[in-house]
């Protein structure tokens, strides 16, 4: 009961900090209105890059 009530808690856990992760990256991405199409581009691609790391992260962890 304890391994299965742990399995659940971990996997619970790292969704919402998933979540919490992407949902600040996303907040650093548009934080200043005053950026032009060309930076606003730039970060939006540093935060797919991010991200993608992100995950690819969480994808060795799981090993």
């Amino acid at each position: 009961m304890d391994r299965i009530l742990n399995m659940i808690i971990r996997r619970v856990m790292s969704r919402v900090v998933n979540r919490g992760v992407d949902a600040g990256i996303d907040a650093v991405t548009r934080r200043g209105g005053e950026n032009t199409t060309e930076d606003r581009a730039r970060g939006q691609a540093a935060a797919r890059n991010a991200k993608g790391a992100l995950r690819m992260a969480r994808r060795v962890g799981r090993f």
